[in-house]
């Protein structure tokens, strides 16, 4: 059976706080363990008045201490907004505290619009042009590396590193490091397969991984019926409608309909961005899970369940973790 993962933006619901989205992944985070994810990954954003994880490592930890099993990580870090010696020292901390559990998933992205990379970053250019040898440094950070520089926690923990992208670019890095490689096609559909197969012919394995090991990622929103999770679904498709159109809101409530919300043009792009989005009963959502397994052939799965109403979030969680175990 392939393996299950959520990918969680610890999401701040329109009528709900901060402090309540943060209740909310960790509730999520339990439940996730419960029905047997392997692992429960959140991402760094900035800036974003619906997503409340940009402080990733702090939300981690919040989240290891509600667990005991499932793996926890980051899906993922945006590395140039930070130093590696800070990144190895928090990730660290985390390893030391929640031994076994802990996986560092990075990216090239800012995770944010320009203004606010800005105020991140020392130097933009030069930070982006050294992400892979930040890569390089952080992981000695983490190893027995001896390079003068040692990260305390962080030395010796040698937390595992993933490689996360969307597009081919990650691919190749992943595959030329021997790291584990997680394309985001639940936003960047266009490279999926493409990035899949650079990765997998040019792959070399490295001292943390002998044997490629692929992931894909995927938004679901699993209901009773169809027609309930098309109703819940409407809370991704205004977010993205808001992000088109730079409006910075919350999470939305779901609509019946998305006419009159969206133009033409805007629902060409949403319904293009999110193709690969697996939505309906578990019956649905079933024939649409293998046929994306089939097609992409990835070692493991990483979900996102973009959804307004709690507990509507939970029992899609529990609804996905059967259809898993039924394929």
């Amino acid at each position: 059976m392939v393996p299950f993962s959520i990918l969680d933006l610890a999401p701040v619901a329109e009528g709900y706080s901060v402090a309540d989205s943060l209740v909310m992944s960790r509730r999520m985070a339990v439940a996730a363990e419960e029905h047997g994810y392997a692992r429960f990954w959140l991402a760094e954003h900035h800036g974003m008045a619906a997503v409340a994880s940009s402080a990733t490592s702090v939300v981690l930890s919040h989240i290891g201490a509600a667990t005991s099993t499932i793996r926890i990580g980051s899906g993922g870090v945006m590395l140039p907004n930070h130093s590696p010696l800070v990144i190895a020292e928090q990730f660290g901390t985390l390893a030391e505290l929640y031994p076994g559990r802990v996986d560092l998933g990075l990216g090239r992205a800012p995770g944010t619009d320009m203004q606010t990379a800005r105020a991140l970053r020392r130097n933009m250019n030069a930070s982006v042009d050294s992400y892979p040898d930040d890569i390089l440094e952080l992981q000695r950070l983490l190893g027995h590396g001896d390079q003068g520089v040692m990260a305390v926690p962080g030395h010796n923990t040698h937390v595992p590193l993933w490689l996360l992208g969307s597009s081919l670019y990650s691919a190749q890095v992943a595959a030329e490091f021997g790291l584990p490689y997680s394309f985001a096609s639940h936003f960047a559909p266009d490279q999926l397969i493409q990035a899949l197969s650079v990765y997998r012919r040019n792959f070399k394995a490295s001292e943390q991984l002998a044997k490629l090991h692929s992931m894909a990622g995927i938004m679901a929103v699993v209901a009773d019926t169809d027609e309930e999770a098309n109703y819940l679904f409407t809370s991704a498709q205004q977010q993205f409608v808001n992000l088109r159109r730079d409006r910075n809101l919350p999470f939305s409530t779901p609509v019946e309909s998305m006419e009159g919300i969206w133009s033409p043009s805007e629902k060409h792009m949403v319904e293009h961005m999110l193709q690969y989005a697996i939505v309906g009963s578990k019956e649905t959502v079933a024939f649409q899970l293998a046929s994306f397994l089939e097609l992409t052939k990835v070692d493991e799965l990483i979900v996102s369940m973009p959804i307004h109403d709690p507990e509507a979030r939970l029992t899609s969680l529990r609804l996905m973790a059967e259809v898993r175990d039924s394929l």
